[in-house]
């Protein structure tokens, strides 16, 4: 339906997701959307997407490529800055990207 559609690119878009495809299942009222979803992403995806589509969508998950996030992960207001900073306190890792000669050899 109408508002099967809406709740899937709703979820889709919200998640940064890019819709590469779709088909209709012959025969059936069925179809497949495929897409790219930044693994960050993922989680929760499919608890959000059956709460927007009233359960009458199901996710397979599958992954595809790696991709280069674009940004400087070095700039702390960058989004890509703000992806480490959150991943390495949910860590437990010090604030701030240690210097590279911390992992030199000494010898």
């Amino acid at each position: 339906t109408q508002s099967t559609w809406g709740g899937v690119y709703s979820v889709m878009n919200r998640k940064r997701g890019i819709v590469i495809s779709e088909e209709g299942v012959e025969g059936t009222p069925m179809h497949i959307i495929k897409s790219y979803l930044p693994v960050l992403e993922s989680f929760g995806f499919t608890a959000d997407l059956r709460s927007h589509t009233g359960g009458q969508a199901f996710p397979q998950c599958v992954f595809d490529h790696w991709q280069v996030y674009p940004g400087n992960p070095m700039e702390l207001g960058s989004k890509a800055g703000l992806i480490v900073a959150e991943t390495r306190k949910r860590k437990g890792s010090p604030e701030g990207i240690p210097p590279l000669d911390r992992f030199l050899d000494k010898m």
